[in-house]
């Protein structure tokens, strides 16, 4: 039987000689505690902070005015007994009303980003898989969920790398990626009907990693994955082969995107968070959400606007995403569409995945700054049947411009060279807004993009 060291996490609500007897049934078992911390309680103790002979080197979490600790003074001691002690495990013997279920998995994500698994009476909590697999330094852009905003930010930060003077590589996993790995150098041509030559021959043609190269003009690496775990592993994928793919292209810095709230399972030296503005804060703070805070280096909030980012929405996201991580810069956003070609004089039907809401200042923003005339809109890019009967019903249009998601390329695309309609790609862009200093808000993207690649670069250097 291997041997496991552990840090017990306990509480004075149980008596010390149960907490005794639990450890020595740990031990029989190949799991030794080598230290033990208790977060509160004091029914069944002496007094809080009572010296307790647990048989191992025990210490309390300073009280927070109840029997349940402060998260982040417990999580303070947690971190420091883990490098201390590099256990190989978290054994929670603790219970309510010292650690209720939210607080519970609060502290098992700082277990987690320390790589330790962290598990309890019914429950093992492992830390996602991310093995350095590149010797470039590596960015991942991650979300809180789908359609957040992820490949828009992901675009956004190649354009701005390629503007710093850098040359990024790709590599971007999905739920609708291909078998093996596929490679789109920079600079491809991917024109709507080389995409739908991709769909005949029946892949994903707006798979994010096609949208990538499309938007940004670099160089992509596709890859699939299947399942999500509550800190974002992945059940299946091939990212890895993705990543080895990657590193035979031109490049000095790898970039790889998340899908979903899943995690891309290879090492990052620097993170980004996407969190659109309407976001359940519950789900940033609690659950397993705190585990993605606590990786980011950069936070970009989108959607900072109404009705989706109505400003107590926004504050609630914002105190919810500080209360697990002050470290991080957040940029606030709004996304907003252009066109890849020129659409000026055209009438245009607009298909996205965008919700109606916020519609109108979409069609403002492609009428204002880009003097088209838009004379449909569909915001059911994502559902099949639903986008046919739009454009079925549609008047007449010159150009189709759309997102590549969804059902871009089998239905829209196809649809568009049915009617004789030319075929415009559509991208989204962040543009800050609401910035502020005081707060630490970051107030440039572009200085934001050079601070986090000279992390990832110090990072990896220092590997």
């Amino acid at each position: 039987m291997t041997e496991r060291r552990a840090v017990v996490l306990v509480d004075g609500e149980h008596y010390p000689p149960v907490i005794r007897a639990a450890l020595g049934s740990l031990a029989e078992q190949g799991t030794s505690a080598v230290a033990a911390l208790f977060l509160g309680g004091t029914e069944k103790v002496v007094e809080r902070g009572a010296d307790v002979d647990l048989g191992v080197p025990a210490e309390w979490v300073a009280p927070s005015g109840g029997p349940a600790p402060d998260v982040a003074v417990a999580a303070a001691h947690l971190t420091r007994l883990i490098a201390a002690h590099h256990p190989d495990v978290i054994v929670d013997l603790s219970d309510e009303p010292v650690l209720d279920a939210r607080r519970r998995l609060q502290l098992a994500a700082h277990a987690l980003l320390a790589g330790v698994v962290y598990e309890g009476a019914d429950f093992v909590l492992t830390p996602p898989a991310r093995p350095r697999l590149t010797r470039r330094p590596t960015i991942a852009v991650v979300g809180t969920g789908k359609r957040t905003g992820k490949t828009a930010v992901a675009g956004e930060l190649t354009r701005r790398l390629y503007a710093s003077g850098r040359q990024p590589v790709i590599v971007a996993m999905g739920r609708g990626g291909p078998p093996q790995p596929v490679i789109v150098r920079a600079g491809a041509r991917l024109d709507p009907e080389t995409l739908l030559a991709v769909a005949d021959a029946g892949g994903h043609a707006a798979s994010d990693f096609y949208e990538d190269a499309v938007t940004s003009g670099a160089a992509t690496v596709g890859a699939r994955r299947c399942g999500g775990g509550l800190a974002g592993a992945v059940g299946y994928s091939n990212v890895a082969a993705a990543v080895r793919a990657a590193d035979g292209l031109p490049g000095d810095l790898l970039l790889v995107e998340g899908s979903g709230s899943a995690v891309p399972p290879v090492h990052a030296d620097a993170t980004v968070l996407v969190v659109p503005a309407d976001c359940d804060p519950e789900l940033v703070r609690g659950y397993l959400g705190s585990y993605r805070v606590l990786l980011a280096d950069l936070i970009v909030v989108t959607m900072c606007e109404s009705p989706r980012g109505v400003p107590e929405k926004l504050d609630a996201v914002t105190e919810a995403l500080r209360s697990i991580s002050r470290r991080s810069s957040v940029l606030r956003t709004v996304l907003r569409p252009v066109p890849l070609e020129p659409v000026g004089g055209d009438r245009v039907f607009f298909a996205t995945t965008a919700p109606a809401t916020v519609g109108a200042s979409l069609v403002d923003t492609l009428e204002g700054r880009h003097g088209c005339e838009v004379v449909a809109t569909s915001h059911r890019l994502a559902d099949r049947p639903a986008l046919i009967s739009d454009l079925a019903a549609a008047p007449p249009f010159d150009v189709l411009l759309v997102e590549l998601k969804a059902a871009a390329v089998d239905v829209a695309v196809r649809s568009a060279a049915r009617a004789g309609a030319r075929v415009v790609f559509c991208d989204n862009r962040p543009i800050i807004v609401g910035a502020h200093e005081a707060a630490g808000d970051a107030t440039d993207l572009q200085d934001a993009v050079v601070a986090l690649t000279q992390l990832a670069d110090e990072r990896a250097t220092a590997r």
